[in-house]
């Protein structure tokens, strides 16, 4: 965290301080850029926009834009979730090399919270394949009865997924005949996002 010089005795910031604040600085940079794109997410869709990161094997929300709906999904920040269990997790996941998944299915239980979470780490690997195919994730009631959640990650100049986006709401509201809608407006806020966060545009066309 510090270094003395052998000869000045001056105490100065080491290179560990360093990487902390760097990561602070680009952690911070997403959640501010991202706010003016999922106030225009909720505003499209109608309905909460989510921003969350990778911490721990887990998902940790970070920022939340709510709907004025009466009846809304609420991940306030710092509300943790497992990978394979949500929209952004899965999201993540899926931009992960196949040894690392392996490497975090061996080494955590893949909980069931309802009948719809995937449980099997072939059929989430399945999933993961789908997923990278069509750039986005969703959540059909598999952490929460009665909520769904559809996801895309945010890319960055390595071509590293380093958040997710999504929208999640009621299952009654996210109806089949709304799914494509939301899920064009969830790629096309991932997409543009993406670009600011120095992504190539081939890989933020993924999407």
């Amino acid at each position: 965290m510090i270094e003395v010089s052998a000869t000045s005795q001056l105490w100065n910031i080491g290179p560990n301080a360093f990487q902390i604040g760097y990561s602070f600085l680009r952690r911070r940079s997403v959640v501010e850029r991202s706010r003016p794109i999922m106030r225009d997410l909720m505003v499209e869709t109608g309905e909460t926009a989510n921003l969350g990161i990778e911490k721990s094997d887990m998902v940790m929300f970070v920022s939340q834009v709510e709907t004025h709906e009466t009846i809304r999904a609420f991940f306030p920040p710092g509300t943790q979730s497992p990978l394979h269990a949500s929209g952004i997790g899965k999201a993540l996941l899926a931009h992960y090399s196949t040894d690392r998944i392996r490497r975090l299915l061996q080494n955590n239980t893949l909980e069931k919270f309802t009948d719809k979470t995937i449980t099997d780490p072939e059929e989430l690997l399945k999933e993961m394949a789908k997923i990278r195919t069509h750039g986005y994730a969703f959540d059909d009631e598999e952490k929460n009865q009665g909520m769904r959640c559809i996801a895309a990650p945010l890319l960055n100049f390595f071509g590293e997924a380093v958040a997710g986006i999504s929208v999640s709401c009621p299952t009654h509201r996210m109806t089949s005949e709304r799914i494509q809608d939301i899920t064009k407006a969830v790629k096309k806020a991932a997409f543009t996002l993406s670009q600011n966060l120095g992504a190539s545009p081939d890989d933020a066309s993924t999407f």
